[in-house]
C-alpha cells in the first residue's frame, strides 16, 4: 500500500482531524508526523499536552498506521526522511502563513516523485478558536507548574516579563507579534517583590509576609495560564523557606528565586554601598537543600541568585558560589550585575556554561539592556527576565494623563492618552 503523510499537532482532536485521516485512508496507510513541542513553540503557543500524551492519543485514532516525530515546523525534512507516496493537507494553506510552506512541500514531493493531496478544509471548525476557548477556561496548578521545565527543554531562550497585577498579567498572557522567525510572545511572568510593593505605594522590604504577596499573586493566577517565577528575596530563615516552597508549589508557581545576601533588604541596583553582606555559602546551601527536601513534585524549581558582582566581588567568587549552590540542589542560577557593559556577566556566563551544559542560567538585563536576546543566548542564558518594565511604563503613563487633566481642567485632552473603556472590557474575560 502507498504511504500517505499527514502532519499534526494533535493537541485538540476535532472533526476536521478525523475527516482528513479518513480521506488519507482512501489513498493508503496513514503516516502521521506528530509535531514536537519544540517544533510548535516557535510558531504557536506551547501545547497543553506533552508530546508523549499527544502520541498516545493519536496512535489510538482509528485509521492511523504509524506515528513519527516531526522535529521541525516544516514538513520537508520528514518528507525527505520517510519518502511517502503522498502528503495530505487541507486546502486552507493556499493562503495565509502556510502558503510559503505549501510551495516548499510541492517542490519536495516533485523531487520525490510523489503527490500532494489537498482536500476542502472542514467548515465550522477553527483550531485557533478552539485553542482560545481552552485558554479562556484556564489551567490547573499542576499544568502551570510543569510548563516552565517544558519550555526550558524545547526553547533556546525562555522570555519572562514582570507582572504586578491581573491586568498586567493579561497583557503578558495575550500579547503576540508575528516576526520573520515565527510567533513571538512572552513565555511566562515574573512576580517581583519590588514591583509588587511599589504598585501598593510601599517600600520594597522583605518584612512583607508571604500571605500578603500571595493575595496579589492570586489576582494574576486567576486570569492567566502561563508559568510564574516568584521573587523570594533571601528566602528568610530555612524553616520559613520550607513553608514558602510548599505554598508556592501548591498554587502552581513554577519556580522561586532566592538571593545569597543577608541583612536589611535594599535593592541591588543601588550598588555596593547598600549591600550588607553575602550569606555564608554553607548556610545558603542548607536553605536550598531544605527547600528541595520540602517540595512535593519534581517540577518545582529553586533558583539561586548570586549577588557577588553587585557586592563588588570578582567573577571567581560568583563561580565558587554557583558551584556550591548547584551541588546543594539548586535547579538553576541567576547572576545579577549593575555593570552597564555586561562584560562581567558575559565572563561569568561563558565560564559557568563551560562547566554546566544543562543547568538553567537566568539573566536580568536591566542595566546591560543593549544586548539582543540572541546575544545573551550565545553567552549561555536560558531564561531572560524583564524584571520591572510593566510597572515602570505604567507610572509615567498615569502621571501624564493626570497632569493633562489638571492643565486643561477637563478630560477631553487626556482621551488620546487612554485606552477606550470598550477595549478594557474586551480585554478582561467575561467583561463584555
Amino acid at each position: 500500500m502507498k504511504t500517505i503523510y499527514l502532519g499534526l499537532r494533535g493537541d485538540i482532536i476535532h472533526p476536521g482531524i478525523i475527516n482528513i485521516i479518513r480521506e488519507a485512508q482512501k489513498h493508503g496507510q496513514v503516516l502521521v508526523g506528530l509535531l514536537t513541542d519544540s517544533a510548535i513553540a516557535a510558531h504557536k503557543r506551547l501545547p497543553y499536552l506533552t508530546w508523549e500524551q499527544r502520541l498516545e492519543v493519536v496512535e489510538n485514532i482509528k485509521g492511523v498506521s504509524r506515528v513519527v516525530p516531526q522535529e521541525e515546523w516544516s514538513y520537508v525534512p520528514n518528507l525527505k526522511k520517510y519518502k511517502p507516496d503522498a502528503i495530505i493537507h487541507g486546502d486552507d494553506w493556499k493562503s495565509g502563513p502556510l502558503s510559503k510552506e505549501r510551495g516548499h512541500v510541492y517542490a519536495a514531493m516533485q523531487e520525490l516523485g510523489g503527490e500532494v493531496i489537498e482536500i476542502p478544509y472542514t467548515q465550522g471548525v477553527n483550531s485557533s478558536a478552539l485553542s482560545e476557548a481552552m485558554r479562556a477556561i484556564g489551567t490547573t496548578p499542576d499544568i502551570r507548574l510543569k510548563t516552565l521545565r517544558r519550555l526550558l527543554e524545547i526553547k533556546p531562550i525562555v522570555r519572562i516579563m514582570e507582572a504586578h497585577s491581573g491586568l498586567s498579567g493579561l497583557i503578558i498572557e495575550n500579547l503576540e507579534i508575528q516576526s520573520e522567525d515565527g510567533l513571538r510572545s512572552f513565555d511566562g511572568m515574573w512576580s517581583s517583590s519590588l514591583t509588587d510593593s511599589a504598585s501598593k505605594g510601599k517600600p520594597d522590604i522583605e518584612a512583607v509576609d508571604l500571605t500578603t504577596r500571595m493575595q496579589d499573586l492570586t489576582n494574576i493566577l486567576e486570569c492567566t495560564t502561563k508559568p510564574i517565577i516568584f521573587d523570594g528575596d533571601t528566602g528568610g530563615k530555612s524553616e520559613h523557606f520550607v513553608f514558602t516552597v510548599r505554598t508556592l508549589e501548591r498554587n502552581g508557581i513554577s519556580a522561586v528565586i532566592i538571593e545569597d545576601k543577608i541583612g536589611l533588604k535594599k535593592n541591588s541596583l543601588f550598588g555596593t554601598d547598600v549591600i550588607q553582606e553575602l550569606c555564608p555559602i554553607p548556610e545558603f546551601c542548607e536553605k536550598i537543600s531544605a527547600g528541595k527536601r520540602a517540595q512535593v513534585t519534581r517540577d518545582f524549581m529553586i533558583i539561586a541568585r548570586l549577588e557577588s558582582l553587585i557586592a563588588g566581588f570578582p567573577v571567581s567568587d560568583a563561580l565558587e558560589r554557583a558551584r556550591a549552590f548547584v551541588a546543594a540542589g539548586a535547579d538553576g542560577i541567576m547572576i545579577h550585575s549593575k555593570e552597564k557593559s555586561g562584560s562581567d556577566i558575559r565572563e561569568f556566563c561563558l565560564k559557568f556554561r563551560a562547566e554546566y551544559e544543562k543547568v538553567p542560567l537566568v539573566l536580568v538585563p536591566t542595566s546591560y539592556n543593549q544586548f539582543l536576546e540572541k546575544e545573551l543566548c550565545q553567552w549561555g542564558a536560558s531564561i531572560i527576565i524583564y524584571a520591572n518594565h510593566m510597572l515602570r511604563a505604567s507610572y509615567p503613563a498615569m502621571m501624564n494623563a493626570a497632569r493633562t487633566i489638571l492643565e486643561n481642567e477637563r478630560a477631553l485632552e487626556a482621551d488620546k492618552l487612554c485606552m477606550p473603556i470598550k477595549e478594557i472590557l474586551e480585554l478582561i474575560p467575561g467583561g463584555k
